[in-house]
C-alpha cells in the first residue's frame, strides 16, 4: 500500500497517559505515548504482556475496563477528538470507523448464538443491512473473510468452527462495516503456523481492498516486521523505540528492543544463524546410538458413533529418542502429536504398536514396574496457569511427587525442593507463595521444578513455551537446555512453533493427520526438507520471508 505523504495521519495519539484505580491506589498503566498511523498503513505494537500494548489499543475506542481512564493526552481520528467523547459518539466510531479483531475467538464469540446472527447484529446496528437482506449480506461478509461454504457456516455455532475458522469469523465482524482503522490484537497467537499465515494473508488482502489501516498488536517481532511497515516497541507502559520495521530489526537502539530481537525465535530462524542452541554432531551411527525410547508402529483408534470405520488419531508411527537428546514432534493441531505423547506417558493405551523405555515394554508395565516408570518419565504441560493447583503453595506443588512416592524424610524433601527451586533460578522466598502470585514464566519454572523432582530420565514437554512472551520463552528454553546438559535429560518436545523447535531440537519428526511424514536431524529438516508438507510448515514461520543479515 502506497502512503500519501500529503494527507494528514488517519490516527494521531499524543502524550496519552492511562491510569487504573485499584484498592491500593492509582496505577499508571501507560505514560506519554505518542504515535501516528497513516491512511492505508499497517503499524505493529510489540512488547511483553503488561507492556501496555492492548491497553493503548483499547483506549482508542473507549473500551478500557471500568476502573481505567485516559487521564492525559489526545487521540484523534481524522482530526476528530476521541478522548472525553460521549458514549453515544464512541458507539458511532466502534465498528463503523474503528474495527476490532480481539485475541481469543472462543471468549469473544457468543457460544449460544449462530455465527451469522452475530455478524448480522453488527450489520444491522450500523445500518449496513436491512432485515430483508441481512442474510445475504452475512454470507457476503463471511465469503470475503475466506470462509468456504459461507451460507452453511452462517448457520453454525462457534463450537462447530475450528480455531482458524473462528478467527476468520472475528475478522469478518471486525471488517463488516468497512472501518477506516482495524485493531488486530494478537489475532493469530493461538493458531498453527500454516493457519496463522492463511489468516494474516486473508486479513492483508481484505484491508488492502478496503484501504483500511491496521494497528497490529503482537509479541512476535518476526511477524511484526513481515506484516507492518513500522514497529512501535512498548515496555512498562512507555514507547521505548519506534521506526521502520527493518530498521528496528537490523539496528535496534534501546536495550529492551535489543533483548526482544535477540530472543525472538522467528527472527533467529529468519537469520538462519548457525549458532543454534545446540550444536549438531555427527558422532557415531544410528546403530551405535543409545536410544532411551523406541516406538514402533504406534496406532490409536477411536470409534465414531454411527460410522463403521474408527478414527485413526495416530497411525503406524515409529521413532526413537537418543539418550540425552531432544526429539521434537511437530505438526498442525489434530496431527496426533499430543496423542502420541499421552500414549508414551501411559495416560492412554495404544490400539496397537510397541513402545520401549530403557529396553522395557511400556505397554506391559504394571504394579511396581509401572510406578518406577512413572518416576522416570515426567511431563511439562502447555499452560502454567492450569497445570498448577491454585490451592497449594509452591513448596507443596514441587514437593508433591516426592511425598507421593515417599522419597526421604520431610526434612529431606524440603531440602530437595529448595535445591529444585535453585535449579530453575527461583528464590527460596517463593516457597510460601501461591501460583496466583507468580508470573507466567515463574509458574512454568515451578512446573519444570516439579517435573524434575523425581530425577527423571525423560521429560515430555507439551507446548511448554507457547503461552509465554518471547523473552520468557528464551529464558525457559535456555533453562531446559542447561538442565539437559547438567542431568543428561532426554526430551520429547511437542510444538507447532517451528521457530522454537529450530532452536532446541536435535531431531524432528513431522506429523500430519496422525501419520509420520518425515523424520531427520533438525539441521536437515530445516535446510533440506523432503516433503511438501514440511516445506509448507517451514514457509509459514512468521518472518521466514525476511532476509535479515546476521
Amino acid at each position: 500500500m502506497t502512503i500519501d505523504a500529503q494527507r494528514p495521519p488517519l490516527l494521531q495519539v499524543k502524550d496519552v497517559a492511562i491510569e487504573f484505580t485499584t484498592v491500593t491506589g492509582k496505577v499508571q498503566a501507560v505514560e506519554g505515548v505518542d504515535f501516528e498511523i497513516e491512511a492505508g498503513e499497517t503499524v505493529a505494537i510489540v512488547g511483553e504482556s503488561g507492556s501496555g500494548k492492548s491497553t493503548t489499543a483499547m483506549s482508542l475506542i473507549g473500551l478500557l475496563p471500568g476502573n481505567g481512564k485516559v487521564v492525559r493526552g489526545s487521540i484523534t481520528l481524522d482530526g476528530d477528538e476521541l478522548v472525553g467523547a460521549s458514549e453515544q459518539k464512541l458507539r458511532t466510531v466502534r465498528g463503523a470507523q474503528i474495527g476490532l479483531v480481539p485475541q481469543d475467538p472462543m471468549s469473544n464469540l457468543n457460544p449460544v448464538s449462530k455465527i451469522g446472527t452475530q455478524i448480522g447484529e453488527t450489520l444491522l446496528a450500523h445500518g449496513l443491512a436491512t432485515k430483508k437482506n441481512v442474510e445475504e449480506k452475512v454470507v457476503e461478509t463471511l465469503a470475503a473473510a475466506g470462509l468456504p461454504d459461507a451460507a452453511d457456516r452462517a448457520n453454525q455455532y462457534p463450537h462447530e468452527f475450528s480455531g482458524g475458522m473462528r478467527q476468520r469469523a472475528l475478522i469478518a465482524i471486525g471488517l463488516a462495516c468497512n472501518p477506516r482503522l482495524l485493531i488486530a490484537d494478537e489475532p493469530t497467537s493461538a493458531l498453527d503456523v500454516t493457519v496463522q499465515k492463511t489468516i494474516l494473508d486473508q486479513l492483508g488482502r481484505m484491508t488492502d481492498d478496503l484501504d483500511t489501516s491496521v494497528l497490529l498488536i503482537t509479541h512476535d517481532l518476526g511477524l511484526a516486521a513481515e506484516r507492518a511497515s513500522r514497529v512501535i516497541v512498548m515496555n512498562r507502559g512507555k514507547i521505548v523505540e519506534q521506526g521502520p520495521a527493518r530498521q528496528i530489526l537490523e539496528d535496534p537502539q534501546h536495550p529492551y528492543t535489543k533483548a526482544l530481537v535477540s530472543a525472538a525465535p522467528s527472527v533467529a530462524v529468519a537469520r538462519l544463524r548457525p549458532e543454534v542452541f545446540r550444536e549438531q554432531t555427527d558422532e557415531g551411527t544410528a546403530e551405535s546410538v543409545d536410544h532411551i525410547v523406541e516406538v514402533e508402529g504406534l496406532t490409536k483408534l477411536y470409534p465414531i458413533r454411527g460410522q463403521k470405520e474408527d478414527f485413526a488419531a495416530v497411525s503406524d508411527v515409529s521413532f526413537a529418542i537418543p539418550r540425552g537428546e531432544t526429539v521434537a514432534l511437530v505438526g498442525e493441531s489434530g496431527s496426533g502429536k499430543t496423542t502420541t505423547a499421552r500414549m508414551l506417558l501411559k495416560v492412554i493405551e495404544p490400539t496397537s504398536g510397541s513402545m520401549t523405555f530403557d529396553g522395557q515394554d511400556v505397554a506391559g508395565l504394571k504394579g511396581k514396574e509401572l510406578r518406577e516408570f512413572r518416576q522416570k518419565v515426567q511431563p511439562i504441560f502447555q499452560d502454567p496457569y492450569s497445570s498448577l493447583n491454585p490451592m497449594f503453595t509452591i513448596e507443596r506443588i514441587v514437593g508433591e511427587p516426592l511425598a507421593f512416592y515417599k522419597r526421604g524424610s520431610a526434612r529431606d524433601r524440603t531440602k530437595r525442593v529448595r535445591q529444585l527451586l535453585d535449579d530453575v533460578a527461583l528464590p527460596e522466598s517463593m516457597l510460601r507463595r501461591y501460583p496466583s502470585e507468580l508470573s507466567g514464566g515463574q509458574r512454568q519454572r515451578v512446573a519444570i521444578a516439579r517435573a524434575l523432582a523425581l530425577s527423571p530420565e525423560l521429560v515430555v514437554c507439551d507446548e511448554p513455551v507457547s503461552a509465554l512472551d518471547v523473552l520468557v520463552q528464551d529464558q525457559i528454553l535456555t533453562l531446559l537446555r542447561d538442565l539437559q546438559q547438567e542431568y543428561r535429560l532426554s526430551y520429547l518436545f511437542i510444538s507447532h512453533d517451528l521457530a522454537v523447535v529450530r532452536l532446541i531440537s536435535d531431531y524432528v519428526c513431522v506429523m500430519k493427520d496422525g501419520k509420520l511424514v518425515e523424520a531427520a536431524s533438525s539441521e536437515e529438516i530445516f535446510t533440506n526438507p523432503r516433503e511438501e508438507y514440511t516445506r509448507r510448515l517451514l514457509g509459514s514461520i512468521p518472518g521466514n520471508e525476511l532476509d535479515i543479515a546476521m
